[in-house]
């Protein structure tokens, strides 16, 4: 069996810590078991380790995910990178012709999906384990894992299985049709007549979708698949495939599962309900205040709430009302402020356009130990690095130098360039140019021992 990670999202539930490059799944919010803040997808790469699925996993995102992924998991964590962010459908393709084109996994394959940030036990883990005889034993195209659910909740998806017809082997079902966060009321109907919540969790074997996507003549190999990827729907694989297929079953699990979608769900797991610098007061009951900023933040007196700080903006709400944030910021566009990077991370300290046409961007860069930043340039930026701590390489133009804190590094338009760091490295950066864009970057190679100066060395 393998095991195909989804991980994507906008970033606007959870805001301002997320954003389009750091999604709700990369905030180390939770505690983990050395009572160490520990990320959603963190945590679930953890247990997968624990129950034996780590090696037999690949992590499907686009490409404004990536790095951070390889920052929290590491560098030799499989990822399927998406050409451009679309939908699940799309994803799931691309995956399933990476598999069979690439890895040469055979057909016959049970193939596992499942969203990257499920707050769940150990137990539901097991329950994955048991897809590939679910649909061994039922002769279904898809089995999905359907949650029992606890109470009418309006904020799910319901699976509801054919009335009248007794459970198969272990409880499974087969299902009837979807429901899309019915009212409360309907979902109170729904559960009394058996029906599960959508946790986003199905199987199937490779063959079941290859020959899916040959039937409507879309490529099966993963180098035509990336030429041909936005010709995809951009729609879910829910609503593209799960729910016209007639041979669907459900495997029930009566177990702990919760989606930290909201902050007034995330914050019922964190363990602390102070993250960051400042002062919750005793009177301030069932608060929560997560601040990654420098400065501190006092709450006194106000209950229910959570207050959360980054450098892209400040959150001050009642809990009952946190879910209408994505709302509220639905036409926010600002640019990220902060990131995580395989190499270490940057925030935005400060952003000014000018009359004159030109802009100026200040970062404080952190670059971790052994790890570099890739070879690249830019056609519309000069840089500044100022190091402030650490010691490090620098390559500028194949040549490099040592670097050591107060010295300067100046960088102009297309200049090829890269730093590694010796220690752990802190820099200012500045970056003045017409177009302060993250898109403009023209690498020539990611690892170190790539750049050519090393061969004149």
């Amino acid at each position: 069996m393998k095991l195909v990670l989804l991980s994507g999202g906008s970033g606007k539930r959870l805001w301002p810590l997320s954003n389009d490059s750091r999604s709700k799944q990369f905030l180390r919010v939770l505690e983990g078991p050395d009572l160490k803040p520990e990320s959603m997808v963190e945590r679930v790469w953890r247990q997968l380790a624990e129950s034996g699925f780590a090696e037999s996993a690949y992590v499907a995102t686009n490409r404004g995910q990536a790095e951070m992924i390889r920052s929290q998991l590491g560098d030799d964590v499989p990822m399927i990178i998406e050409p451009e962010r679309r939908d699940t459908f799309p994803a799931i393709a691309l995956a399933a012709s990476y598999l069979y084109s690439v890895e040469k996994v055979p057909l016959d394959t049970v193939i596992g999906v499942m969203p990257v940030d499920p707050y769940v036990e150990q137990p539901f883990f097991d329950h994955i384990g048991k897809m590939e005889q679910v649909l061994e034993a039922t002769g279904a195209s898809l089995a999905l894992i359907g949650v029992v659910p606890t109470v009418p909740s309006e904020k799910y998806g319901y699976i509801v299985p054919i009335e009248g017809r007794g459970a198969l082997a272990e409880g499974i079902r087969e299902v009837s049709c979807f429901r899309e966060k019915p009212g409360r009321e309907a979902a109170a109907e729904l559960i009394a007549r058996g029906a599960l919540w959508n946790c986003g969790v199905f199987a199937f074997k490779l063959g079941y979708l290859i020959s899916w996507l040959e039937a409507r003549d879309l490529p099966i190999r993963y180098e035509r698949m990336l030429e041909r990827y936005r010709e995809l729907n951009k729609t879910s694989f829910d609503y593209e495939i799960v729910e016209k297929e007639e041979k669907v079953v459900v495997l029930p699990y009566d177990g702990f599962w919760k989606d930290l979608g909201t902050w007034n769900t995330l914050t019922e797991e964190t363990g602390n309900r102070q993250l960051g610098e400042g002062i919750v007061t005793a009177d301030s009951g069932n608060t929560h205040l997560i601040n990654e900023l420098d400065i501190p933040v006092t709450i006194i007196g106000i209950e229910d709430a959570v207050v959360a700080a980054s450098p892209d903006g400040i959150l001050v709400t009642l809990k009952k009302e946190s879910p209408r944030i994505k709302e509220v910021m639905e036409e926010v566009r600002n640019r990220p402020m902060y990131e995580e990077r395989r190499w270490g991370s940057y925030r935005v300290v400060d952003f000014v356009k000018y009359p004159e046409g030109y802009e100026v961007l200040t970062k404080r860069l952190r670059i971790k130990s052994g790890s570099n930043i890739s070879y690249h340039h830019h056609q519309n930026r000069s840089e500044v690095w100022t190091i402030v701590s650490g010691i490090a390489d620098v390559v500028i133009n194949e040549r490099p130098y040592h670097v050591k804190p107060g010295d300067v590094v100046r960088i102009p338009e297309g200049t090829k360039h890269s730093i590694k760091g010796i220690t752990d490295v802190e820099l200012i950066e500045v970056q003045t140019g017409s177009e302060l864009t993250e898109g403009d970057v023209k690498r020539m190679c990611m690892e170190w021992e790539e750049i050519p100066f090393h061969q004149f060395i």
